[in-house]
């Protein structure tokens, strides 16, 4: 797969998870690039998960809001709205069809 096409898959694989991470708990960003990292294959950098918020926010699949923290600078925290948990219901399904797909045509191929 050329790595323009491998860079594009994993970036919509990484909305589903931030959005799955969410759906969990309200998370302020250093949380979420951890708990995508506690996955190898999900682990991203501040680099790539920051524009994904940014995007996910203008879209309205998610809310923020400031929070002080101790000893720190205040954290953005983010929450899903109700369009981001139907995208994630959305998102779920459809991975769920094509990971089931994508098992199938593989093993038949091996």
């Amino acid at each position: 797969m050329p790595m323009d096409k491998a860079i594009q898959l994993r970036k919509g694989v990484l909305e589903l998870a931030t959005l799955a991470v969410l759906a969990r708990e309200e998370c302020y960003s250093i949380e979420i690039i951890e708990h995508l990292g506690a996955h190898p294959a999900l682990a991203a950098t501040p680099g790539t998960v920051y524009p994904l918020l940014a995007r996910l926010d203008k879209t309205g699949l998610v809310t923020t809001r400031w929070v002080e923290a101790p000893g720190g600078p205040p954290r953005k925290y983010y929450r899903l709205t109700g369009e981001g948990r139907a995208m994630l219901t959305g998102g779920t399904m459809a991975w769920a069809a094509l990971s089931e797909a994508m098992t199938e045509i593989l093993e038949k191929s091996a």
